[in-house]
């Protein structure tokens, strides 16, 4: 078997930049979902510095209770079009689930906040000037616990926030890389 490369973990998505933040409030588990409130408060935030904020994940429930502060696409993506979603953003912000490993992928930049798992084992390891991790925990804990982890709720608001300004001031241009198909078989914009 052959080593993993870079160019491996990569995905080229054809979409147009919008600027939107996406936030993908839910996880398979609550161990691993951020307070709601903390949310909305980060979504008022991002909302009034001008910003289209706009809800993903599977978790419906879960974001309509957010949906009156944010443009709410839950359970409404294909896998194709969430990856089309993500592409065109400038910023992802979400626990460690599924969609921080597509906005690497594709190159958009993130704020992923981890909680009953370290970074190391599930975080970014390309481009990490694109991806910030938030994590405040000491070791594992239990990612399948139905409370939050409290290495999670150490996160703060505050530096949700200011790590999300930090990265959308950087641009939200993304990387291009050669080599790579214009899209995989059934990805498009």
């Amino acid at each position: 078997m052959g080593e993993c490369s870079v160019d491996d973990l990569r995905l080229t998505v054809s979409a147009e930049p919008d600027g939107a933040v996406v936030v993908h409030p839910g996880a398979a588990s609550v161990a691993r979902q951020w307070p709601l409130s903390r949310w909305g408060s980060v979504i008022r935030e991002l909302a009034a510095d001008g910003r289209h904020v706009v809800l993903t994940g599977s978790e419906r429930e879960l974001c309509a209770q957010l949906a009156g502060e944010a443009e709410d696409l839950s359970g409404r993506l294909s896998l194709e079009g969430l990856a089309a979603r993500v592409a065109s953003a400038a910023l992802v912000l979400s626990g460690d689930t599924g969609v921080a490993h597509l906005a690497t992928a594709v190159g958009t930049r993130s704020v992923t906040l981890f909680g009953p798992t370290p970074p190391r084992w599930w975080g970014p390891t390309i481009d990490l000037d694109r991806h910030t991790v938030l994590y405040h925990g000491v070791g594992a804990g239990n990612p399948h616990a139905d409370q939050p982890d409290a290495a999670l709720l150490r996160i703060t608001v505050a530096e949700v926030l200011a790590t999300a300004r930090n990265q959308l001031a950087c641009g939200t241009s993304r990387p291009s890389w050669t080599g790579l198909p214009a899209s995989p078989p059934g990805v498009s914009s």
